[in-house]
């Protein structure tokens, strides 16, 4: 029998015998598929816990994208400005719409899109501008209203990473004309799966239900009707849907919000703190005008020390650790995009840490101990 310490896992999600429970209710009531009534109350539910009029839930973050690049009206020959530095599924709901990405450099601290970057970027081709919460810390959300409205653009809020995180009091998904979050197993809160489009536009959620149901309304739709309607087909359509099973599951994990915001936030604090004057790395920086839902707790390596190296010693101590996400623009399907130096440095350098809401004081500070003496050894 091995005498090595548990591992600690980079990310966990908290379910338990409440979400059992609203599964088994699902079971019930005979409504397994998508798009059906237990997916309507947790749409009315996430509506209003993110500060927007209508919510529509999707099988994920990236459906939710593409959805809403679709009803924003993109098309071939369209540039859309994305922040460079998020998982490529940002970029991927471009290239799927017909549309190039371009992207733009990012700040160093809070890793989110340039203000000046996105408006040096600006062309006559220039539809909208994407922007990602890196990590759910909401960017520079009012510098980018202020440019959109100048140019005549949309904008569209990626805010995969951020249910309940704030901007100036405002909630992540009510700071742009769109928002898409995912509840991916490693989000604050998850059904393993899942996805949702948010705004304040009738119109536009109107538009992207009937899509993301083939391009008819949903079966729910027409519920009670004492004739027999015949949907009528006037575009293609995906399957996009989140199941009622998954649905139940985030009503409950909606419920747990507040609860699991607040562990991450104490997780975080301690880091920030086991952290505090230790040569060879940066912590990262939770502006004071948003509140940071800490999806991630990302590490900047200095470049004298090898990130690989750190990563490779942590695993051996049992301490799940992986690179922060992508600099997009360095990635081959993208094609030749200029350089943007910020990005591609915090790419070689981030390292994510263990952080969910399952981790325990000693886990805490096993990681925070490893960590240093790992700098330590390297240094």
């Amino acid at each position: 029998m091995s005498d090595s310490p548990a591992t600690i896992a980079l990310g966990q999600p908290t379910v338990g015998e409440e979400e059992l429970a609203a599964v088994a209710e699902v079971f019930r009531s005979g409504w397994l598929a998508g798009a059906g009534p237990t997916c309507r109350k947790f749409e009315e539910r996430f509506a209003a816990a993110v500060g927007t009029r209508h919510a529509l839930s999707t099988s994920n973050c990236g459906s939710a994208l593409y959805l809403g690049l679709r009803v924003l009206g993109v098309k071939p020959g369209d540039e859309v400005i994305v922040g460079d530095y998020t998982f490529p599924a940002t970029g991927h709901a471009v290239l799927q719409a017909g549309a190039k990405p371009v992207f733009a450099d990012v700040r160093p601290d809070i890793w989110s899109a340039d203000p000046a970057a996105i408006e040096a970027l600006i062309t006559p081709r220039t539809v909208g501008i994407l922007p990602v919460d890196v990590a759910g810390q909401p960017g520079d959300f009012d510098e980018y209203r202020a440019i959109a409205d100048k140019h005549g653009l949309w904008l569209f809020e990626d805010a995969a990473c951020s249910a309940g995180a704030t901007y100036k009091t405002r909630p992540a998904g009510s700071l742009a004309d769109l928002a898409a979050f995912s509840f991916h197993g490693r989000k604050g809160i998850t059904a393993g799966e899942g996805g949702a489009l948010v705004s304040d536009d009738e119109e536009l959620i109107a538009k992207a239900r009937k899509l993301h149901t083939y391009g008819i309304e949903p079966a729910i739709s027409r519920e009670g009707s004492d004739e027999l309607p015949i949907p009528t087909f006037h575009e293609a359509g995906y399957n996009f849907r989140l199941s009622d099973i998954q649905a139940a599951i985030m009503n409950v994990q909606l419920d747990r919000l507040p609860q699991l915001l607040a562990a991450r936030r104490s997780m975080a604090k301690r880091y920030t703190e086991a952290f505090d004057g230790l040569d060879g790395v940066q912590v990262p920086v939770a502006l004071p005008d948003r509140e940071h839902p800490w999806q991630a707790y990302i590490l900047t390596i200095a470049p004298e020390i090898s990130r690989g190296a750190v990563a490779m010693r942590l695993r051996e101590r049992g301490i799940q650790c992986n690179f922060g996400t992508y600099a997009s623009h360095l990635q081959p399907v993208y094609g030749e995009q200029e350089p943007l130096p910020v990005s591609a440095d915090i790419f070689r350098r981030h390292l994510a840490i263990p952080m969910h809401s399952n981790l325990t004081d000693t886990e805490v500070e096993r990681v925070a101990e490893g960590v240093r003496e790992v700098i330590a050894e390297l240094s």
